[in-house]
């Protein structure tokens, strides 16, 4: 009879937990945003304007995401056209685009960077919303309502 040689189960090895994790997140089960952008809209007016034609609009646009995007236009049916303008030392110019950077914020503020409505179909007055539509390179459109506010209006985020 030949001798009994003993099996031995396979050996388990541990692996450390911060391995385990660091694969996951490197292969995408970490957050879904680090791909693209993840776009909301703060803080919008549009102080009362005093011209019929010509209306000036302010808003912050976040992105929590970890992609940049670029705001390419905004349309509106209160206008016959809506463009970008940042403000650079004394002189304002309009622009085609401005970038939203990944895990920042674009913030059009009076002095800076703001949306000029152009042609105006009525005069916006105190109390009233105008729609507008945000388009951007890479993200869907972003709709949004923004408040007229008296033409002294001070918002408390400082733009």
């Amino acid at each position: 009879m030949p001798p009994v040689i003993p099996v031995r189960p396979p050996r388990l090895r541990s692996v450390p937990l911060a391995v385990i994790t660091g694969a996951l997140l490197l292969a995408g089960c970490g957050s879904d945003s680090d791909g693209r952008a993840e776009l909301s809209v703060r803080a919008a007016y549009i102080p009362q304007p005093v011209s019929d034609t010509m209306a000036a609009g302010f808003l912050t646009i976040v992105n929590e995401g970890g992609a940049k995007d670029e705001l390419t236009s905004v349309t509106s049916t209160a206008a016959g056209s809506v463009t970008l303008h940042e403000t650079v030392g004394s002189s304002m110019e309009e622009v085609a685009s401005l970038d939203v950077p990944a895990h920042g914020q674009l913030v059009f503020k009076s002095g800076g960077n703001h949306l000029m409505f152009e042609k105006l179909k009525s005069k916006p007055v105190l109390g009233e919303k105008v729609t507008v539509r945000l388009h951007f390179a890479a993200s869907d459109p972003v709709e949004v309502e923004i408040p007229v506010e008296s033409a002294t209006y001070n918002p408390q985020t400082g733009h």
